[in-house]
């Protein structure tokens, strides 16, 4: 089992008062992950207002941090819109980066998501691509980068549980019957985010859990911290083996 572990997101402190916000915080949250059995972090730099950005000068602190507290820690982030004004900011702002992430993810729901995803991939980033729908899902089979993809996102935004589960297997349905072999990963939000996850468990695909996609054990109790949360889908897994 692959498991990436998504330790922010866009989540306040007043979700949880555990979220790793500051550039020290979401260090020692990756180092915490991966000790508890987390293969990559996925992270959100986050504004002094909790807000989220790709600025190089952020990116570059958090990176610096991570780097030191966890040597070769393997780390991403995102270049979704909502950082920034649009896809001509963001493509200036991911050309701008001065320390670059292990690898980025790329939405193909937004604008400018072609080019920006050619960006990741000449700036020698691993690059991974997300579909949030079927209707993502062209657009990502034609990009010329679909081969350059280490895994392919697969992320329902569906409130209901069973109908994500049900649109994530559709996606990953119309991506294999195009002949792409490239790693899937699904996972799901709030309430959809265990259900998705055993579905990926399920297919065999890859998994991430963290405070990102929700803040409840599968019990529904609330989890300690990110790393618990971890340590819940290797249970999990070794339970479904």
């Amino acid at each position: 089992m692959f498991l990436k572990a998504a330790i922010n997101g866009g989540r306040t402190r007043a979700e949880h008062p555990a979220v790793p916000v500051t550039a020290e915080e979401i260090a020692v949250d990756t180092a915490a992950v991966l000790a508890a059995g987390a293969d990559i972090v996925h992270l959100h730099v986050r504004t002094p207002d909790g807000g989220q950005t790709i600025a190089p000068d952020a990116l570059a602190e958090v990176l610096r941090a991570v780097r030191s507290t966890a040597p070769g820690a393997v780390v991403g982030t995102t270049t979704g819109l909502w950082t920034c004004s649009g896809p001509e900011e963001r493509y200036d702002l991911v050309k701008s980066w001065e320390i670059l992430p292990d690898f980025a993810s790329v939405a193909f729901c937004e604008e400018g998501a072609t080019e920006t995803a050619a960006l990741v991939v000449a700036r020698g980033m691993v690059l991974e691509s997300a579909v949030w729908s079927v209707d993502d899902v062209p657009a990502l089979l034609a990009s010329p980068t679909l081969a350059d993809n280490v895994r392919i996102l697969i992320e329902p935004m569906d409130e209901d549980p069973d109908t994500a589960v049900d649109h994530a297997r559709a996606m990953a349905a119309m991506i294999r019957s195009a002949g792409v072999t490239t790693p899937l990963l699904y996972h799901g939000e709030a309430a959809t985010t265990w259900p998705v996850l055993r579905a990926a468990l399920a297919d065999g695909h890859q998994v991430r859990i963290g405070f990102e996609d929700g803040t409840l054990l599968p019990d529904g109790t609330t989890a300690r911290d990110n790393a618990e949360l971890v340590a819940a889908v290797l249970n999990l897994a070794g339970q479904s083996v």
